[in-house]
C-alpha cells in the first residue's frame, strides 16, 4: 500500500467539514528546509486553515475529536512526521498505556465549590498546570506556524515552549504574541557561538527560560524516515532561528549545523549558566542519577521526558519513572512532564505524583492542524474543563491538595 493509503483518515464523515482558504502560506526570510511550488503552497493553505465556527463543533469534545480531526486535515508526511515514534513505537504507545494503569482514590465531602487550576513555574503565575512541549515545524500544521500556539498559548494563560526549530523565528512569536509566556529550547550546538546568539536573542526577546534537551546527542533511528516524509511537505518550510551560514544542504534540505551534538557533556548546563541569567530547564530526564546531575550543574528545573518516544525505543513511560524522580530532587527544584497526556485526568495523576506541571505536543500539534489558534486554545479548554472536573471528583481544590496517595497502580488493587 502507498503511504497515502496507510494514512487515510478512518471516518469518512470528516470530510463534511467545509474549509476557507486564508491564502498563501506565509514567506520569511529565514534558511529553507524544504521546497514546494507555489501551488502545493496553496493546497497547505486551503487543508490547513481554520475551521469556521460552529464547524463540526459537534464532534469535538475531547483531544481524541481534535486528534482525528486534525490528521485528517494534514497531508501523509506532515501527519506521519508527527505521529510516529522510533523503532517498533514501544514507548510511544507505553506513554500513553502507563497513564491507563494508573488508578485515583478520590477524598469525599470535602467542599470543592471553589477551585483554582493556577500553578507557578519558575516564578511565574499560569492558569493550569498544563504547558506546550516544544515541537518542531509548526507550519506544516497551519500557516500562522508557531504564532497562532503562542496567541493560543496566552489566551490560555499558559506557558509555551518555543522550538530551536520553529518555522518561525523566535522575535516573531514574541512579536504575534507579547503577552505569551514563553521559554525557548536549544541544544547546546557544536558552534557554541550559534548557541550563545541564540540564547541573547531570547534574552532581548523578552523569553522567561532556556530548555536544555539532553537526550538527543544523536539522531533516533528514524531520524531518515523524518527526512523522508519532510519531502511531502505542503508550503515553503524554513528553519527561522538559524542565518544562511549556520545551516547545510542536505539534498534540497538545509538542516543546522549540528543540531544534535555527540559530543555534549554535564558541562554543557553549566556552560548555559555562565551566559544567561534566566534559569535552566533540562529535558529528556528518565533516571534518579541524571536528575541529580542536572540539579548539581544548576538547573532551576526538569522535565522528566522520553521526546515523546521519537528518539530511543524501549525506554520507560515518563509517568512510570516520575515518582521516585520527584523523590529524589522535588524539593530542591521544579519537576515537570511530558508524554502521553491526554486526559483531564492524566493531569491529574501526574500532578498528585509530584510534577508542578504536565507538557503536551503532538494534541498543541494536531489542535494547530484543526483550526489554528482557535484549535490550539480548543485543547486547552478541553483539558482546562476535564482537569477541573476531576480534581473536584477527587476532592481537591486546588492543585496543590493533590497528593501520591491518592494514586495506585491497578496491580495493587485488591481482585477480591
Amino acid at each position: 500500500r502507498t503511504l497515502s493509503d496507510t494514512s487515510r483518515p478512518k471516518y469518512s464523515y470528516i470530510y463534511t467539514c467545509r474549509v476557507h482558504n486564508t491564502g498563501e502560506a506565509h514567506q520569511t526570510s529565514a534558511t529553507t528546509l524544504c521546497h514546494c511550488t507555489q501551488g502545493e503552497a496553496k493546497t497547505m493553505s486551503s487543508r490547513s486553515t481554520a475551521v469556521p465556527a460552529g464547524a463540526n463543533a459537534e464532534l469535538v469534545r475531547t483531544l481524541a475529536d481534535i486528534e482525528r480531526i486534525g490528521k485528517a486535515k494534514l497531508s501523509p508526511g506532515p501527519r506521519l512526521y508527527y505521529s510516529m515514534g522510533a523503532d517498533e513505537e514501544i514507548t510511544l504507545a507505553e506513554n500513553v498505556q502507563a497513564f491507563k494503569r494508573l488508578r485515583l482514590l478520590p477524598r469525599l465531602l470535602r467542599g470543592v465549590a471553589d477551585r483554582s487550576l493556577e500553578t507557578v513555574l519558575l516564578g511565574k503565575r499560569v492558569s493550569l498546570p498544563v504547558g506546550i512541549s516544544p515541537t518542531a515545524f509548526h507550519k506544516m500544521a497551519h500557516p500562522d506556524g508557531e504564532a497562532a500556539t503562542a496567541k493560543a498559548a496566552a489566551k490560555a494563560g499558559t506557558v509555551m515552549i518555543v522550538s530551536i526549530s520553529s518555522t518561525t523565528a523566535l522575535e516573531d512569536v514574541r512579536h504575534a504574541a507579547p503577552d505569551a509566556l514563553l521559554w525557548f529550547q536549544l541544544c547546546v550546538l557544536a558552534d557554541r557561538a550559534i548557541t550563545h546568539r541564540l540564547v541573547t536573542r531570547a534574552e532581548k526577546a523578552g523569553y522567561s527560560a532556556i530548555v536544555y534537551t539532553a537526550d538527543i546527542p544523536v539522531g533516533g533511528s528514524n531520524t531518515e524516515r523524518f527526512g523522508d516524509y519532510l519531502n511531502d511537505c505542503s508550503g515553503d518550510l524554513r528553519f527561522a532561528n538559524f542565518r544562511e551560514e549556520d545551516v547545510v544542504n542536505t539534498g534540497g534540505r538545509f538542516w543546522p549545523h549540528q543540531v544534535m551534538n555527540p559530543e555534549s557533556t554535564w558541562s554543557d548546563v553549566t556552560w548555559l549558566k555562565s551566559i544567561t541569567k534566566l534559569p535552566v530547564v533540562v529535558k529528556g530526564i528518565l533516571t534518579v542519577e541524571a536528575a541529580i546531575q542536572a540539579v548539581e550543574h544548576g538547573a532551576s528545573a526538569i522535565m522528566v521526558s522520553n521526546h515523546g518516544g521519537r528518539q530511543l525505543d524501549c525506554v520507560p513511560a515518563t509517568i512510570d519513572v516520575l515518582p521516585e524522580i520527584v523523590r529524589a530532587v522535588g524539593s530542591r527544584c521544579e519537576v515537570y512532564v511530558d508524554g502521553g497526556v491526554r486526559l483531564g485526568t492524566d493531569v491529574v495523576k501526574a500532578i498528585a505524583l509530584g510534577a508542578r506541571a504536565v507538557f503536551v505536543g503532538r494534541p498543541v500539534l494536531y489542535g494547530l492542524a484543526y483550526s489554528g489558534e482557535q484549535g490550539v486554545f480548543k485543547v486547552f479548554e478541553i483539558l482546562r474543563t476535564e482537569t477541573d472536573r476531576a480534581m473536584a471528583l477527587m476532592g481537591c481544590r486546588s492543585v496543590s491538595e493533590l497528593h501520591t496517595d491518592m494514586v495506585v497502580r491497578l496491580e495493587r488493587i485488591s481482585k477480591l
